[in-house]
């Protein structure tokens, strides 16, 4: 858990200032969105090896490797945001992510029971959406002040995630021993539903994230504030999402989950039409924050169940691609939308995208229901 503060906690440190300064230094919302977009490629692309990565060196070495990539580069940003070297150094940031965030979900995989699985990913969870819960008004505060300063720290906080590396114990995927069955798949429907379903609204998010800022000129403070709180609902979502799946079963709160997340996106969407008042973008974040915590906790611990044991890694690469992908294509496709539909129109096209999404998730599950029968 302080690993993951620590590395979510540069990530979401830099996540809405970098877009903002290539904005501010004259790039387009396009090339801002573009940010995002590349970080999220390189990201996507390195998770396709992690599992290997993992089983060759173990989870520890894949995790102090992602830190540091993720880290240290960020520290050029304070010598120039123009749209090559920013882009370029989004890329190799990337990369470092795309190890963090394969290899930590696989660990709380590896580390808990089975039967608290859900609970254990929701407290993961809780770590990651309380350090961004400051991290991400404080990097645009900061930024505000000094970009500079933003940048060094940026680059330092995932570093600190090496110290709690050092601690967590030698850990590999499980193998099972020569003759020992492996557990069975459960089908590759059952995998495809919990991917997709976080690709929607990591899209809803990359979006409001890298553009929120933007579309709202002179209250960036605000708005930090608004993803802020969006963290924080975070908590309540993914945890809430981890005990029903615990006691309830898993699956159950996804639909509605998204659900929320397009709900928070429409009111983001009416939000920005006018001035209107801070409240309304809390209200937005709460909403939002509810269903993308629980969507995020839910479809993980489906695709864990879907996958078996043995492949958790995979299940995890998986889960993650869907989630890095959407939030790279929300920042990027979002990003080319408002330049023709505008803000409002962009975020009520992302608000239509979940709640479809939610209809697929709920019509899965009754045609699940109905091939086991009664």
């Amino acid at each position: 858990m302080a690993m993951g503060a620590a590395a979510f906690g540069g990530w979401g440190l830099l996540l809405p200032v970098v877009p903002l300064a290539v904005s501010v230094a004259g790039g387009s919302d396009a090339v801002a969105g573009a940010s995002t977009a590349i970080f999220m490629a390189t990201t996507v692309a390195t998770q396709l090896f992690v599992p290997r990565m993992l089983a060759r060196f173990g989870h520890r070495l894949v995790l102090a490797a992602g830190c540091i990539l993720l880290g240290a580069p960020a520290a050029s940003f304070a010598l120039s945001v123009d749209v090559i070297p920013a882009l370029s150094v989004s890329a190799v940031r990337g990369i470092g992510f795309g190890m963090l965030t394969v290899a930590a979900s696989a660990l709380v995989a590896e580390l808990a029971p089975p039967a608290q699985l859900g609970r254990a990913t929701g407290a993961q969870g809780i770590a990651v959406a309380l350090s961004q819960a400051v991290t991400l008004p404080a990097g645009l505060a900061l930024f505000a002040v000094s970009p500079t300063s933003v940048f060094l720290i940026g680059a330092a906080v995932p570093l600190l995630g090496l110290v709690a590396i050092v601690f967590l114990p030698p850990i590999r995927p499980v193998v099972p021993a020569r003759g020992e069955p492996r557990t069975p798949r459960r089908g590759f429907g059952r995998l495809l539903i919990p991917c997709l379903a976080i690709a929607a609204a990591s899209a809803s998010f990359g979006g409001l994230s890298s553009l929120l800022p933007i579309a709202e000129p002179g209250r960036e403070s605000m708005i930090g504030v608004a993803l802020s709180v969006v963290s924080v609902a975070m908590l309540v979502g993914r945890y809430g999402a981890g005990v029903i799946a615990d006691h309830i079963g898993i699956g159950r709160a996804l639909a509605p989950a998204l659900a929320l997340v397009g709900g928070g996106v429409a009111v983001f969407a009416f939000a920005v039409f006018e001035t209107n008042p801070a409240v309304v973008f809390m209200a937005a974040a709460v909403l939002f924050g509810l269903g993308y915590g629980a969507t995020q906790n839910d479809s993980l611990v489906m695709a864990f169940d879907a996958a078996g044991r043995e492949r958790y890694s995979q299940a995890s690469a998986a889960w993650n691609i869907g989630f890095d992908a959407g939030t790279g294509a929300g920042a990027m496709t979002l990003g080319l939308v408002v330049g023709t539909t505008g803000y409002t129109g962009g975020f009520a096209m992302v608000a239509v995208v979940a709640f479809l999404m939610a209809v697929v998730v709920a019509t899965s599950r009754r045609m699940q229901a109905d091939r086991l029968g009664p």
